[in-house]
């Protein structure tokens, strides 16, 4: 899958082989859908392009903030030893447990590519 960026909002490229297409949607929107199509690469650009800009005025118009792809913010579950281990040795390295978890996806997220 492809990726396609334009004022902070980050879409897919996919490909339809039925229609003969190439389509994505902007993706980390909640509760949100954007979505394009071209015949090239060059027309999905310019239809994802498009498609941003008419909803970031849609937005104007209406008086309303646009939603924001990825807030930052995220919701971790997990069970309580494994939190209860990750407090003690962010505290015991001096620092937070957003700070760990935060250097840690860094460091594996570099580890994967």
């Amino acid at each position: 899958m492809g990726k396609l960026k334009y004022k902070g909002y980050s879409g897919s490229v996919e490909y339809s082989p039925e229609d003969d297409c190439l389509f994505g949607k902007v993706l980390g929107l909640n509760g949100t859908l954007i979505s394009y199509e071209g015949s090239s690469i060059e027309e999905i650009k310019r239809d994802f392009e498009e498609s941003i800009d008419c909803y970031l005025e849609s937005c104007r118009e209406r008086g309303i903030e646009p939603a924001k792809p990825y807030s930052g913010r995220l919701i971790l579950r997990m069970p309580s030893q494994l939190h209860e281990d990750l407090a003690e040795k962010a505290n015991a390295i001096g620092t937070t447990i957003n700070d760990f978890v935060l250097r840690s996806i860094k460091h594996e997220l570099e580890s994967a590519n």
